[in-house]
């Protein structure tokens, strides 16, 4: 075998040994290993997290499975800030931390996978496309707290099964119950975009974005989720969802990007 071509095989093992480095495998799995996934959610089954071996790995990577661009689009960069920004998310909405947690009080996500103490059905009467079941109540369950009869409906119909006469199978099925959150962060709602296409940079705002200072990066994500009660104003929970988004994109060595919080935003209508 030639020098030239030696080198030539040198050179194109080289380069694919870089693109493995920028696309990973193409799986959650690649990036989000088993102990990440441990040290990120490390306090989860506390005695004291009434989610208590409900979230594991295992359901996370399978739910995962079905949606095939969650954590899987773009560069690792972006992969591992679209997760980090989900975890962060879906880590606020079930906290059980506090200010002087050990740890911080940024490593107790996943402690719940239910509302605490619902004061309502969240039956919403006018989404009549998806009409709530006699008795059952739309409370937030699984990671991103889930709620309302037209949510809960959309997303059964997502993935296969009735929520809307079941919903209590989010809080019963871990598979079951991240895959209504990653359901969730896939699916624009209009005028809303979607989390994920927000965070991959698939998302371009429009001039009345750019005019309600809408600009890509998490805080849009926090106005997606909770706009209404967090954007436009100064909020302790959207400063959480940063801290936790910081914490998620250190252990991931990533740089959070720009635009993290909603205060200047104005809420989606």
């Amino acid at each position: 075998m030639g020098v030239w071509e030696t080198t030539a095989i040198v050179s194109l093992a080289f380069l694919l040994s870089c693109v493995g480095n920028v696309h990973g495998d193409g799986t959650v799995s690649s990036i989000i290993t088993k102990s990440l996934f441990e040290e990120m959610l490390k306090h989860r089954n506390d005695a004291s997290c009434p989610a208590k071996g409900f979230y594991t790995y295992d359901a996370f990577v399978k739910a995962a499975s079905s949606f095939p661009h969650f954590g899987t689009y773009g560069q690792n960069e972006t992969r591992k800030r679209e997760l980090a920004a989900f975890f962060a998310q879906t880590s606020h909405e079930t906290t059980g931390g506090w200010e002087t947690a050990p740890d911080g009080p940024f490593s107790y996500g996943y402690c719940y996978k239910e509302e605490k103490d619902p004061k309502k059905d969240y039956c919403d009467k006018k989404a009549t496309q998806w009409p709530c079941a006699p008795g059952k109540r739309y409370y937030g369950r699984g990671p991103i707290q889930i709620s309302y009869n037209y949510n809960y409906g959309q997303a059964g119909k997502a993935i296969g099964k009735d929520l809307l006469n079941d919903p209590d199978l989010v809080s019963k099925d871990p598979v079951i119950s991240f895959k209504t959150a990653i359901w969730f962060w896939m699916t624009p709602q209009l005028p809303k975009p979607s989390c994920h296409n927000v965070m991959t940079g698939k998302w371009k705002p429009s001039k009345e974005d750019e005019a309600a200072e809408r600009h890509p990066g998490f805080g849009v994500t926090t106005n997606i989720i909770n706009g209404a009660h967090e954007c436009g104003q100064h909020s302790k929970a959207s400063t959480d969802r940063i801290e936790y988004f910081k914490r998620y994109c250190m252990l991931l060595g990533v740089t959070t990007g720009e635009h993290l919080g909603c205060g200047k935003q104005k809420p989606f209508a």
